[in-house]
């Protein structure tokens, strides 16, 4: 007879990962992987969940949580741990991100989530990994002790998910380069004290290889930026960032357009766990509802019709989650047999498009379905399902909007870049 195992976490059928019950067998995790977890879940339901509220409501998180997420290894996690990180912890590997991230999103909010590791995540990648030593003291080495905060800007206005076309220019003027362009929905925008800024420095129809990544500081002169009013996302600092006539010096360039791709990778597969753990919490959060709620007669659990939309919810869950780890494995194999991961990552790019849609559209599903078997209180603010429905387009067009998703992945496997 099968025994029963330790439960890590809710007890509610598919709240959970897999194998955070220990009878179920596992070829990814190991006994550091199981510290780490227990670690991160401490933390965010001490230092985070009790005050997502309270953080929405200011669009802000205090800075003093930023540094606590560093002391216990969040954000060094969320960056893949560079050298400039510091040491890493004993049995570290990419799989140590994923469960950073998995945990994180247990809070239930997306705005938390992003204005704690948003811009952190996407935004200093190229930084701590391709940065000059002089950017890495300066910039990466703050940021990852949780003293400053730092945002990606590449959207604009007239170019959000066809990066190619993007308008804001860096023009050379002697060491310095002066940069003009508005960017716009740019996460931790309000409070970051430096921005990763795609601009282009191959001049008027260069397309993507005119591309560069450049570091500008907040205090720079002509740098400013105004909030947003977004439909979800409180508590990230949204916002628009301009930059008029910004002096900037060259030794700010991070570095050419594959840098940015590169990013974009690692920025789609953290934007997928963060929506399928949002899925899972709809499904945990259904599964307990129709647990208690009574309607025609008898609970919602003994009703068919309910039991096919859990059963249906956790199909696509389960399948997202598996998805999302054989490509963590992937990066994990990489760097284990002494490879660039990082170099790595190009290979991913179509499976890392598709495994963001499958996680987009996963999370939609189950946003939908939470919703109406929560009736009319989803509609009622205060209320997860509420929240987390307002959170569907917030990860579904950011990163690639689903349909260039789709298409980037088509166009990259027809051309054997798998």
């Amino acid at each position: 007879m099968a025994g029963t195992g330790t439960q890590f976490g809710s007890k509610t059928p598919f709240a959970e990962p897999s194998w955070y019950n220990s009878k179920n067998g596992t070829p990814y995790y190991n006994e550091y992987h199981v510290a780490w977890r227990a670690k991160m879940r401490a933390f965010v339901d001490k230092e985070i969940t009790p005050f997502v509220d309270e953080w929405e409501k200011a669009n802000e998180i205090p800075i003093e949580v930023y540094k606590k997420a560093s002391a216990v290894g969040l954000l060094q996690a969320t960056v893949g741990w560079p050298e400039s990180a510091g040491p890493r912890p004993e049995g570290y590997d990419g799989f140590f991100t994923l469960i950073a991230y998995d945990e994180l999103c247990t809070c239930g909010s997306g705005g938390v989530v992003w204005g704690l590791t948003g811009g952190h995540g996407i935004g200093l990648p190229p930084v701590a990994h391709f940065g000059s030593d002089e950017l890495m003291e300066k910039v990466a080495v703050p940021c990852f002790k949780g003293e400053k905060r730092i945002a990606l800007a590449v959207s604009e206005a007239s170019a959000g998910s066809d990066v190619a076309n993007l308008a804001t220019t860096a023009v050379e003027d002697g060491d310095d380069y002066i940069v003009n362009g508005l960017k716009k929905w740019i996460t931790c925008g309000m409070f970051a004290d430096f921005f990763t800024v795609a601009v282009r420095t191959g001049g008027e129809g260069s397309g993507m290889m005119g591309i560069s990544l450049l570091l500008i500081e907040r205090d720079r002169k002509g740098v400013t930026t105004r909030p947003m009013d977004c439909m979800g996302v409180k508590g990230s600092g949204t916002a628009y960032v301009e930059f008029d006539d910004v002096r900037v010096p060259q030794d700010n360039l991070i570095g050419d357009v594959t840098h940015l791709l590169k990013n974009f990778v690692t920025e789609r597969l953290g934007l997928a766990l963060q929506a399928n753990r949002f899925a899972r919490i709809c499904l945990a959060e259904s599964i307990e509802y129709a647990r208690r709620r009574r309607a025609f007669g008898k609970l919602l659990v003994d009703q068919p019709v309910v039991r096919y939309k859990i059963a249906n919810m956790a199909r696509e869950v389960e399948s997202t989650h598996a998805f999302l780890e054989a490509l963590a494995f992937r990066i994990v194999k990489i760097e284990r047999e002494g490879a660039d991961w990082l170099q790595g990552l190009l290979r991913l790019g179509a499976e890392a498009a598709l495994a963001k849609v499958q996680a987009t559209k996963t999370f939609e599903h189950c946003a939908k379905e939470a919703a109406l078997l929560h009736g009319g209180n989803s509609y009622v603010k205060g209320n997860r399902i509420e929240s987390l429905y307002r959170h569907v387009l917030s990860l579904a067009i950011p990163g690639g909007s689903e349909d260039v998703m789709l298409d980037a992945a088509a166009r990259l496997s027809l051309k054997g870049m798998l």
